[in-house]
């Protein structure tokens, strides 16, 4: 069976995920897209021999579509999962779900209402070789309890029309998941600090940040977020436990030695760090799809790292710790 899938926003993102389906991904093809920019969903349509569809609506109507992959804003995400959800079709959306907890929390309602997990989150480190090698370590006991959590998430650049906000629910979301994740447990508390400002900045962004957040069992987690480094895509972690740590590797294959001294490549974006990860993470979706069932982070997921966003949000506005609200899991995602 090939599972046919239609890509709602086939920007950036959901380009790269075309590339990896039609080149190196087995079981799944993209038979249709749509965009809100008409031009860019013929373009690339006609790229892939598929059809355009003039709205995401009459996509996922399409008997002829099997499975729903969102890759379009993140506050256009809602609709579209939930018209996929009371179409019973499985759906891929890219983080974040949704950007605040209200609205995840209504995906979730209908996908309860249906009686059938049907979205996956895209929370691709989940995926990535090493991280899960990570939590491999820490979940055998073999260092003790985890007790510190040290991350960094340094971008090259970030647009002008990337907001306040997103440094959050945007970028920092990839921590908040990774670490819920990687700890079992959930985030109870957080709070932002503010260091001196890069001048390579547009002037209403706080950068760099410093997420701190605390979990139910008192784990500390510091997330540095850093958005106009100016020089790569550079993502680190490191567990502190009782009797040892893991970190992250250096984020390149070789390591060259000349005239120069001895240097290594640097990567410059997501798909280049986690280029592994994000297609494991898609030939799992697209094999399970393909058996009739639900793998990777559920709505749940999406909504409780909402729900740790829109505290980091409130945090960036004001002093102190905030609290992270959010309703008791479901039964239905146990």
């Amino acid at each position: 069976m090939t599972v046919r899938i239609g890509m709602i926003g086939p920007g950036g993102m959901g380009r790269a995920h075309i590339d990896r389906i039609h080149t190196v991904i087995a079981g799944g093809r993209v038979t249709g897209v749509s965009d809100v920019v008409t031009e860019n969903a013929a373009k690339v349509a006609e790229s892939i021999g598929g059809r355009v569809y003039e709205t995401s609506t009459a996509l996922i109507g399409d008997p002829n579509i099997d499975a729903v992959m969102i890759c379009s804003y993140g506050p256009a995400h809602k609709d579209d999962v939930i018209a996929a959800v009371k179409a019973g079709k499985p759906v891929f959306c890219e983080k974040p779900l949704t950007p605040t907890s209200g609205e995840a929390l209504e995906i979730m309602e209908v996908e309860q209402a249906g009686g059938r997990k049907l979205v996956t989150v895209g929370f691709m480190r989940r995926f990535d070789e090493s991280y899960r090698q990570m939590k491999a370590i820490l979940d055998s006991g073999e260092i003790g309890e985890t007790l510190i959590v040290h991350n960094r998430h340094r971008n090259p650049t970030v647009p002008a029309h990337y907001t306040w906000d997103m440094a959050i629910n945007d970028t920092g979301i990839h921590e908040v998941d990774t670490m819920r994740w990687l700890l079992g447990e959930e985030i109870v508390a957080v709070r932002v600090d503010k260091p001196k400002k890069t001048s390579h900045r547009f002037e209403h962004l706080q950068d760099p940040l410093i997420l701190i957040m605390e979990t139910q069992s008192g784990v500390w987690i510091d997330d540095e977020i850093f958005v106009n480094n100016q020089h790569s895509y550079d993502i680190q972690c490191e567990a502190v436990a009782e009797t040892g740590t893991i970190r992250l590797s250096d984020q390149h294959k070789i390591e060259r030695t000349g005239t120069l001294g001895r240097h290594n490549a640097l990567t410059m974006d997501h798909n280049q760090r986690f280029g592994g990860a994000f297609v494991t993470e898609v030939q799992e979706w697209i094999d399970a799809v393909a058996r009739g069932e639900h793998t990777g982070s559920t709505s749940w997921d999406g909504y409780a790292a909402a729900c740790v966003c829109d505290a980091g949000v409130k945090a960036l506005t004001e002093d102190g710790v905030v609290p992270v609200r959010m309703i008791d899991k479901p039964q239905f995602y146990a």
